[in-house]
């Protein structure tokens, strides 16, 4: 006997199909289930930038009506912006969540970090990061990494096993054929796991936008006091910018991504909707990381030496 033809929706004979939203959502819930069932110790990276919020909003809807069975971590390098920190503090109030924060301020006020001439801090959150994994134990750890980002990112497994040390190691990669994850690790190592592996930079924005996500004003267009720097719109700030002959200019911008405010970019826009910014990204020809993150053209293999020392 034939099995009946689910359809999509009545009076028709179309199969019914999971939307690339859908799918991409299912998978990632799946990978977040997954983890809580194989760890003991699982932490979700949270900065109150888009993609962290998203993988929260994911977590949300994985464990309902139950509470989020972990905790989040931020490294903050003392020189975010101050919009995204007061969105991360009043999302893990309004949700209930326990955050722990590693501070790279703390680690130069005591003399283990030195500052770098250039005022960035990016490249120092590996020690806060690497040690704070170690010391709340976590063998999990959930990071916002997509392939679409940057070439070392890539080269991820959405399970990425972590040594001793907190290094990266691509010859360790594991399998992962038919979604079978490897979650075995030996004491004192942890996996590194990304749920939106599969996600691009439009998806994330087309999700926000179908989800009805919130998000921190600075993503949408705003008059903001910017200067330039290697073809890129920074904010002034205690970090060190701008210099002598770096002139302070108030432009309407957004921001594709936020870091530390001396090496994330923003782009001149007129984007104040999710149906504009969507738009916006459609069309742009430049990743999110390429156009408006200066701490990835240090070097041709600036983000995969931060990713082998430890760093996400």
């Amino acid at each position: 006997m034939t099995p009946p033809v689910v359809t999509a929706r009545e009076g028709t004979d179309t199969p019914y199909a999971l939307s690339h939203l859908d799918a991409l959502e299912s998978e990632a819930v799946h990978i977040l289930r997954e983890v809580v069932g194989e760890f003991e110790r699982p932490v979700i990276l949270f900065s109150g930038g888009k993609d962290s919020i998203v993988m929260l909003h994911l977590a949300l809807k994985a464990f309902a009506p139950a509470a989020v069975p972990f905790s989040l971590l931020h490294v903050d390098t003392g020189h975010n912006f101050p919009e995204v920190l007061e969105f991360r503090d009043r999302v893990v109030a309004a949700h209930g969540l326990r955050l722990h924060v590693a501070s790279v301020q703390d680690y130069i006020d005591r003399g283990v970090l030195r500052e770098r001439p250039d005022g960035t801090r990016n490249p120092l959150q590996t020690l806060p990061l690497t040690e704070k994994i170690r010391s709340e134990r976590f063998d999990a750890v959930f990071g916002g990494g997509r392939r679409d980002e940057e070439k070392a990112r890539a080269k991820e497994r959405v399970f990425s096993l972590r040594d001793a040390f907190s290094q990266w190691d691509p010859r360790r990669q594991r399998p992962e054929l038919w979604q079978l994850y490897n979650g075995r690790h030996a004491p004192g190592e942890h996996v590194r796991v990304f749920p939106l592996s599969n996600w691009t930079e439009l998806d994330v924005w087309q999700y926000i936008a179908r989800e009805g996500i919130e998000l921190p004003e600075i993503y949408f267009a705003h008059e903001r006091e910017v200067f330039q720097r290697s073809g890129m719109w920074l904010t002034a700030g205690a970090w060190g910018g701008p210099e002598e002959d770096e002139r302070v200019e108030r432009r309407l911008v957004r921001y594709r991504t936020v870091g530390d405010m001396s090496c994330t970019g923003a782009v001149d826009s007129d984007a104040v909707t999710l149906e504009q910014v969507i738009a916006e990204i459609a069309a742009s020809r430049l990743t999110e990381r390429g156009a408006t993150r200066a701490d990835d053209k240090l070097s041709e293999a600036a983000m995969e030496d931060r990713k082998r020392e430890g760093y996400f």
